[in-house]
């Protein structure tokens, strides 16, 4: 099945999924929930090529979970910002935080000295 034929799927899973389910859309969640809220700030954050970001960003203004706000006429430049709709992800990723955390930690190597 196709993500695009996902809008009469019956399972809420699979068609939530077609939004977020990606690792790209979900670290620019992240990084809204942690604040940021320019285009520059996801850029820097995400590691993503522009052409993506820029893909996802409209994606998730298109479903209604971010907001796009101008915030510089010249040359033109938004905020995304995080909508109702959006905010309710947050325990979603709050979950998938503490999962991770508790289930894979970071290694670090031992300290040679």
């Amino acid at each position: 099945m196709k993500w695009s034929e996902l809008n009469d799927n019956w399972c809420p899973v699979a068609r939530t999924l077609s939004v977020v389910g990606d690792r790209w859309t979900l670290l620019i969640l992240r990084d809204c929930f942690l604040g940021k809220t320019k285009f520059e700030e996801f850029a820097a954050s995400g590691g993503m090529t522009r052409h993506i970001l820029a893909d996802r960003l409209k994606r998730l203004v298109e479903v209604g979970i971010l907001e796009r706000r101008a915030y510089s006429v010249s040359p033109k430049r938004y905020d995304y910002v995080l909508t109702a709709k959006g905010e309710e992800l947050r325990p979603a990723l709050t979950i998938m935080k503490e999962w991770g955390k508790k289930h894979l930690p970071i290694r670090r190597a031992a300290l040679e000295g």
